[in-house]
């Protein structure tokens, strides 16, 4: 009789092992590139930026990139946090004294995040657009 509790014990500790190993793997940890439709008649850019989540901490940068003539410098995000595989945070930029804040919200799929991006648009109207990066390799 004590050999099948033993046996369905086990079974149970592999269960939960492998549940936990992939719950580990479900993490948005690494460098993420999208590109971001230009306004107007303007093209495209590439946008990057790299994440971390440590002990349950997320914190990341968006990296520095190119808009036209100007290099829009790095930017640390903030209010971040990763919560049943979703992944949110803003963005606090400076341009010419006036501060604006995008807010990012996006759901982990493997190497990919799919979301939205709020920020202020013109007339004080909050402009919503979709949102996706994938996972550098």
């Amino acid at each position: 009789m004590k050999s099948p509790l033993k046996f369905l014990a086990a079974f149970f500790a592999a269960c939960f092992i492998t549940v936990a190993a992939i719950a580990a793997d479900a993490s948005p940890t690494g460098t993420w590139k999208w590109t971001q439709p230009g306004r107007g008649d303007n093209p495209a850019t590439q946008r990057a930026m790299k994440i971390e989540l440590k002990d349950g901490k997320l914190t990341g940068t968006l990296l520095a990139w190119q808009m036209g003539d100007n290099t829009i410098p790095a930017t640390a995000i903030s209010d971040a946090s990763f919560k049943a595989g979703a992944v949110t945070f803003t963005v606090t930029t400076e341009f010419n004294g006036n501060k604006r804040v995008s807010k990012y919200e996006a759901k982990l799929d493997g190497d990919k995040l799919t979301g939205t991006i709020e920020s202020p648009g013109r007339d004080g109207a909050v402009q919503k657009r979709e949102w996706a990066a994938m996972r550098a390799k």
